[in-house]
């Protein structure tokens, strides 16, 4: 049990993933923002706890995030299947957008990092558009060299940021939330990869009901199957040999017991 949050933090497939529900994760986020305490917030899908499991350094950058939501319903499955079941996803881009809207209430300082130029553009003004209240303090394409990234966070900490909004490809963007947490000097970050790209209208969103059964991924494929048909099926796959597995080893471990 966190001694930060009131919900669990809960094992899954060798990842704490907390057990909040959306309305738990954005009252979280704005205690943060009103008491000045540094929030990371990390989400996991199933292609990211696998490529967890290959890459120590992003495990070691997710992991060490404050809070861990479940971005994708395979993960929320999973956790039932396993024994910690986890209340509900909550999706990186459906928090941003709970952000926005409490954001808009409170007059959250809001700063987006990440995608291309125009996109950025775009979404900067859209967010000004249907969140009047919240304040853009600054924007940056996604575009830069890792000598950069110093001058870039210095830049976000001298604006007195609540909430930064990186929309960077993992494991990049896990990175740079971990290396330059210090110099950020933002109180919530928040690692919403692809999300700019629909606020922008570059990629259309799975209706609700293929949300609801966890097939996003394959909304994604059926718009860009050339691109991404093979990483999804070796992704998911993975991912389901990896549950089956812990949940056959708990399984016999408990009758061995």
């Amino acid at each position: 049990m966190s001694d930060r949050f009131a919900f669990e933090q809960r094992p899954i497939l060798g990842i704490g993933v907390h057990a909040a529900t959306m309305g738990q994760a954005l009252d979280a986020i704005d205690d943060a923002i009103k008491a000045k305490r540094r929030l990371m917030v990390g989400v996991v899908n199933a292609a990211k706890m696998i490529n967890m499991h290959k890459d120590p350094e992003l495990f070691e950058d997710v992991t060490g995030s404050d809070l861990v939501l479940a971005d994708g319903m395979s993960v929320v499955h999973a956790s039932r299947i396993l024994g910690t079941p986890l209340p509900e996803r909550v999706t990186g881009i459906d928090l941003m957008t709970g952000i926005l809207e409490r954001g808009s209430r409170e007059g959250y300082r809001v700063y987006c990092l990440g995608a291309k130029e125009e996109i950025s553009a775009t979404v900067a003004e859209r967010f000004r558009e249907s969140y009047p209240g919240v304040n853009i303090v600054g924007r940056r394409n996604g575009y830069f060299s890792d000598d950069e990234e110093e001058e870039i966070a210095r830049e976000i900490g001298s604006l007195d940021v609540d909430v930064l909004f990186v929309a960077i490809t993992s494991p990049k963007k896990e990175r740079f939330m971990a290396r330059w947490a210090e110099h950020l000097n933002t109180t919530v970050v928040h690692g919403v990869g692809g999300s700019f790209d629909v606020v922008a209208g570059f990629v259309e969103r799975a209706p609700e009901s293929w949300q609801r059964l966890g097939l996003e991924w394959l909304y994604r494929v059926k718009q860009e199957p050339g691109r991404l048909w093979k990483r999804y099926l070796v992704t998911n796959a993975a991912f389901l040999r990896m549950v089956l597995s812990a949940w056959f080893k708990g399984l016999f471990g408990r009758k061995a017991a």
